[in-house]
């Protein structure tokens, strides 16, 4: 079952894709991580989802890597008397925690943590953006606002503030609830909204321990001003491009597209990119040429992995959407350009044993002709540490706990293998070889590049590389 690309696909599960059947369709599509949005759904339903996942990982004999995403605080306005109103460009808007309906003057904003964080001059954005509103008076009660871009407002639409840091913790009481049930079930990474700073993710990094990695979701542009701390902070980092072209000029996003992979890049962590990459298959067959070279260019940028929402979550064309994304991907990996840009970008390597190891790692794949790499892994950080020097050669990341290997679908290049510990270097060496030619990474007489960390079985201790031919054993 082993992929013939590098980047990951990641798909959103919901009511058009959540039966054993469609699972299955999607994982044989290409799709390599699942994605169980929290903000949809209940707990019985994403629970059905996980336990056929998980029978589908045990029917292939694959990893499947588990996502969960978490909703995060949802600011929005009140109720209006009437169901819609219409505020035009330059009358005054306010905005105040008195629950009376509003009208065509006011509106309840139930967050007072919003009016502590607003300044004369702040912006605010209410329906995707649709509505901009720039504040004229405020207090922490309250505030007057110029209406500089009009539109319709009705009940409960969203508010987003982006000129302000606003002290709300990312994890609502509704995100525990979820975040506790998701790992009881085992889910292998968790997904965290409204980060706004590194500090954010501390939370949830105690809640969650060490039974899954922590994904940070930059989702707004205080996120960006703090974007190295909380790359460092995380495990990996989703790029939520919808919710960042609403908080910021939309053309300011490619930009900070490619900011954040190369960021993400230089510390060996995952990146995912996100958010309407195949949109219009959410009711059409096919994507645009524009969608296509949307994705494109996420894996000529060098990202882990790129993620299907709604187009397989509640789409027309799941299956068509995850095969589309397969198809774009494989074509741009084949193209002699994509590991010239992949080389380019290749970060500067650190000052420890196991950046040593990984950069003669990938000097050794680019000048031989290497078949695979083989990365024994007790904890992934192997693993990791050799995708982010992103070999020509597919890396093989090989551990004894299903875990750990599900943790791995979504990082680049990673073809997960669960086998026993190893205790010595010639076991090691043939287990290598077994797993190679059984995976089919490789024939009798290719070479293989192994890594492993001295003395077996203690986490980060990446220390050694070895070059075997494959092949067959007298037993």
């Amino acid at each position: 079952m082993r992929r013939k690309r590098n980047a990951k696909i990641i798909a959103t599960v919901g009511p058009s894709s959540n039966t054993p059947e469609m699972l299955s369709a999607l994982f044989h599509s290409g799709i390599d991580v699942f994605r169980l949005n929290f903000s949809h759904g209940s707990h019985d339903i994403h629970a059905q989802t996980y336990a056929d996942l998980r029978a589908l990982e045990k029917k292939v004999n694959r990893p499947i890597g588990i996502l969960a995403d978490m909703q995060g605080p949802k600011l929005r306005v009140g109720k209006f008397t009437s169901e819609s109103l219409l505020l035009e460009s330059g009358q005054s808007f306010s905005f105040d925690l008195d629950e009376t309906p509003g009208d065509q003057h006011r509106v309840q904003l139930p967050h007072p943590e919003i009016f502590e964080s607003l300044e004369v001059g702040s912006h605010l954005l209410v329906n995707d953006g649709k509505l901009r509103l720039k504040v004229t008076r405020c207090d922490n009660k309250s505030a007057e606002t110029e209406v500089i871009v009009g539109g319709e407002i009705s009940n409960n639409k969203g508010v987003n503030v982006p000129d302000a840091y606003l002290p709300i913790s990312p994890l609502t009481e509704k995100d525990k609830a979820d975040l506790e049930f998701a790992l009881s079930l085992g889910v292998d990474w968790v997904a965290m909204s409204f980060v706004q700073r590194a500090e954010d993710l501390e939370e949830g990094r105690q809640l969650i321990g060490e039974r899954a990695l922590l994904m940070a979701k930059l989702e707004k542009p205080s996120a960006i001003s703090h974007l190295d701390a909380i790359v460092e902070a995380s495990d990996a980092v989703m790029v939520a491009r919808g919710d960042l072209g609403v908080e910021m000029p939309q053309e300011k996003v490619p930009v900070l597209q490619k900011r954040i992979v190369k960021a993400c890049r230089q510390a060996g962590k995952p990146v995912v990119i996100a958010t309407q990459m195949l949109e219009s298959m959410i009711h059409s067959p096919v994507p645009t040429r524009a969608e296509s070279s949307d994705v494109a260019t996420a894996i000529y940028d060098s990202a882990d992995a790129v993620m299907l929402s709604a187009e397989t979550a509640a789409g027309e064309y799941p299956v068509e959407a995850a095969t589309a994304m397969n198809r774009v991907i494989n074509e741009v990996e084949q193209d002699p350009l994509y590991q010239r840009m992949v080389d380019t970008s290749r970060p500067e390597p650190g000052d420890t044993v196991a950046d040593a190891i990984c950069s003669s790692l990938h000097h050794v794949s680019s000048c031989m002709p290497i078949s695979a790499t083989f990365s024994y892994t007790e904890s992934g950080f192997s693993s990791f540490r050799a995708a982010r020097e992103r070999p020509e050669a597919p890396v093989i990341g090989c551990t004894p706990d299903l875990r750990i290997a599900r943790r791995l679908a979504l990082v680049w290049g990673v073809h997960a293998v669960v086998s026993d510990d190893m205790s010595d270097v010639d076991s090691m060496v043939r287990n290598a070889i077994e797993v190679s030619l059984r995976e089919g990474f490789g024939e009798l007489g290719d070479i293989i590049a192994i890594t492993a960390g001295m003395p077996f079985g203690r986490t980060g201790t990446t220390n050694l590389l070895r070059l075997t031919r494959l092949k067959e054993f007298d037993d």
